[in-house]
């Protein structure tokens, strides 16, 4: 799974559409919006943000690190992968695939 955020629902959800489009996610969902509160270029900052969860496989990163910083507004996108250590199997096999059509 990885996960990036946006600080306008629309671009959250159009990144979204292409990712799962692209098949490099069998799934994302939009959460927020959130408060994120960060150091940018020196500067405390404070912004309301939308999250997107990206259900995804460790092969798909490379693909979609790329994709994600193509289409992603903010000149630094945070995108982190984090590792799933256990899926129900018919999920797991349902998100397999999503992702093996490509």
């Amino acid at each position: 799974m990885a996960v990036t955020t946006l600080d306008d629902p629309t671009a959250a959800e159009s990144l979204a559409t292409a990712l799962v489009e692209r098949k490099l996610a069998g799934c994302c969902q939009i959460v927020g919006p959130i408060k994120s509160i960060y150091r940018w270029q020196g500067k405390l900052e404070q912004s309301a943000e939308y999250q997107v969860w990206i259900k995804t496989r460790r092969d798909c990163w490379s693909e979609l690190e790329l994709a994600v910083h193509e289409l992603h507004p903010y000149d630094v996108p945070e995108l982190l992968l984090i590792e799933v250590s256990a899926a129900s199997e018919p999920y797991a096999k349902w998100l397999h695939e999503q992702l093996d059509e490509q």
